[in-house]
């Protein structure tokens, strides 16, 4: 009778456990490329949670930014509830970079003012990312 329930606890432990996992797993893996009709290179490898925990990014606005007409950036707004692609083009337009430059002019442009952070192309989009979705 012991082993019995023992066993049920584990197996319900093991259930919780691997459920929570599962459920983990939502964390951005890929920046979405889905907008570029024919992209040059695989969407850059990105892993949100862990970049940001790693990079002590807590400040959503840091990189999920916002600015008024007159091209301030708000503080403590932020645009994480929309694409980047609904403010940015597939050209510059209206004093907006290109979506293609504001992604690498916000990541890029971080990590050489930070001195850390990976800058060449391969090291963002890595052909082998493809499996990594």
């Amino acid at each position: 009778m012991k082993k019995a329930i023992l066993a049920g606890l584990m197996i319900l432990v093991a259930v919780v456990f691997f459920g929570s996992l599962a459920g983990g797993q939502e964390d951005m893996k890929t920046i979405d490329n889905s907008v570029f009709e024919q992209p040059r290179r695989p969407a850059a490898v990105f892993l949100h949670d862990e970049h940001n925990e790693n990079a002590g990014i807590e400040d959503c606005s840091r990189c999920h930014h916002l600015f008024d007409e007159n091209g301030n950036k708000l503080e403590d707004e932020s645009s994480e509830d929309q694409s980047c692609s609904e403010c940015h083009a597939m050209s510059d337009k209206e004093g907006r970079p290109s979506l293609r430059k504001a992604f690498h002019l916000n990541c890029k442009g971080c990590h050489l003012e930070l001195k850390k952070g990976p800058v060449t192309c391969g090291s963002c989009h890595r052909w082998d990312s493809q499996s990594i979705r």
